[in-house]
This record gives C-alpha cells, structure tokens and sequence, in this order.
C-alpha cells in the first residue's frame, strides 16, 4: 500500500525517489504552497464544470480543455518549486 506524505509537511522525502534533500519551510511558505495548489485544483474543477465532465475523471470535454489542465498543472508545479527551492 502506498504511503502518503502531506506535501506541506517536513518529511515530503519520505515517497520522493528523486529530490532526497529538501530545505524546512515557513509556515508562510507551506501556506503560499497550499493555496497554489488549492487554486490549481479550483480551475481544474472549473474546466470539468464548463466542459461537462466528470471532475473525478481525467477526461476533458475538449483538446483545449486538456491542455489547459496540463498548463495549469504546471503552472502549480513551477510556482511549487519557486517557494521550495
């Protein structure tokens, strides 16, 4: 069974094959993160909303719908790595 570990927590190595050194954020910093991401996932929802999808799947209504998943997803992940870097 797959372990899960907070992506706001100190011990984010612990399921990370890659990065195996992280620095300990703030407080402040563990909160930009989590409403990066909660503002990502907002947006998504939005998509499966405005296309008429089911946001517990991964399938868009459209091409464009997917690809504006994708730039949202990293856009949270660049903006994720500027806070923790």
């Amino acid at each position: 069974m797959a372990q899960h570990v907070s992506s706001t927590g100190d011990d984010r190595t612990a399921n990370n094959a890659v990065r195996h050194q992280y620095r300990v954020l703030s407080d402040a910093e563990k909160a930009q993160m989590q409403r990066i991401k909660d503002m990502g996932a907002a947006l998504i929802t939005e998509l499966h909303v405005i296309g008429g999808t089911d946001p517990t799947l991964d399938r868009f209504a459209s091409r464009d719908l997917s690809l504006a998943n994708t730039h949202i997803e990293d856009a949270v992940m660049r903006a994720v790595r500027h806070i923790t870097q």
